[in-house]
């Protein structure tokens, strides 16, 4: 007899089951996954812009790292070589130093208080309908777009001026010594001139919140018996609190920079009472021409920059969170 052998039937591929569990948007997201990239030619023609804004960068940085490592001063152009860290530490020990490090702080502490203050306030009074309060608003706004050199020579020779400036005239009819501002109170003076030119952006900004403040609010709490001191702190203030960090990350990222008012009305004195970060480094570096101990002092300015503008925006992205959460 012939032997039979059983068929057997042919083994079935294994197929991939979904389960029915599964959302459809997971399925989707593993098929995008799973399917191969294609490319883009949009990021082509971004290339170029990448580019160059990152050598715009990097080449200036990479310059000031490498010559302040090296001895480079322009009175002695033949005195040449790698130092290390020879012109961090010549800084460091510099008497100026540390003085012009408590300045900037003391000059961003001062002015964010003054400017964030008074631009909450203008900002609460602008917010109320009064007859010109358009052409007011624009002159609150004025000082924000006067060149930094022009409004220091206009506090310089117009208002601070101890023989024909405005302070001194008013202080002598009022039977007082005028006061010699820049020699007397150096730091005071500048804290004024550079608050006065940032108190409109505050202005700005802060208006601009508040005016996004729904008047339901306000109609409650004053149906409530809440008065106008209650309403301003329990709910007006909580809602400028995103603008307020918005206000305090910007302005002492620029606060860092600020050079020209203090060039033109103490040039960092009487001594070095109104010397900061940024003009010591411009001392070194155009007055005494040596650009080595400038370029460490440049990279010093930079990492406190950023550890500054690290916190500050950790800061923003912890109170934008907290109110998307709500």
């Amino acid at each position: 007899m012939s032997s039979i052998h059983p068929i057997h039937p042919p083994a079935m591929q294994s197929q991939p089951t979904s389960d029915p569990r599964t959302p459809p948007r997971a399925i989707k997201a593993a098929g995008r996954a799973s399917a191969p990239q294609r490319f883009n030619p949009i990021r082509l023609l971004q290339t170029p812009s990448v580019l160059i804004l990152l050598a715009w960068m990097i080449v200036p940085l990479a310059m000031t790292i490498w010559f302040s490592v090296n001895r480079y001063n322009l009175m002695a152009p033949d005195q040449t070589g790698f130092v290390g860290l020879e012109n961090y530490q010549f800084l460091l020990e510099d008497p100026a130093f540390w003085p012009s490090i408590g300045n900037t702080a003391l000059l961003i502490g001062s002015v964010l208080a003054i400017s964030v203050i008074g631009g909450t306030l203008l900002a609460v009074l602008f917010d109320q309908p009064f007859r010109g309060r358009g052409i007011a608003r624009l002159l609150v706004i004025g000082p924000f777009f006067v060149m930094p050199t022009v409004a220091a020579l206009i506090w310089k020779n117009m208002i601070m001026h101890p023989v024909y400036g405005m302070l001194a005239f008013v202080m002598r009819h009022l039977g007082l010594e005028p006061v010699d501002w820049l020699a007397e109170y150096p730091m005071l003076s500048v804290i004024m001139i550079v608050a006065w030119q940032w108190i409109p952006f505050a202005f700005l900004i802060l208006l601009t919140a508040l005016q996004s403040l729904d008047n339901d609010q306000k109609e409650a709490a004053q149906l409530d018996g809440a008065g106008p001191i209650r309403i301003f702190f329990y709910i007006v203030l909580p809602h400028l609190k995103r603008a307020i960090t918005v206000v305090i990350m910007i302005e002492t990222i620029f606060l860092l920079s600020v050079f020209a008012e203090i060039f033109t009305t103490t040039a960092g004195g009487p001594g070095t009472a109104t010397t900061n970060l940024t003009y010591l480094v411009y001392s070194i570096g155009l007055q005494q021409f040596d650009i080595g101990i400038a370029s460490a002092g440049g990279i010093i300015a930079v990492v406190l920059a950023n550890i500054v503008s690290f916190f500050l925006v950790r800061m923003l992205a912890r109170n934008l969170k907290g109110a998307n959460e709500k």
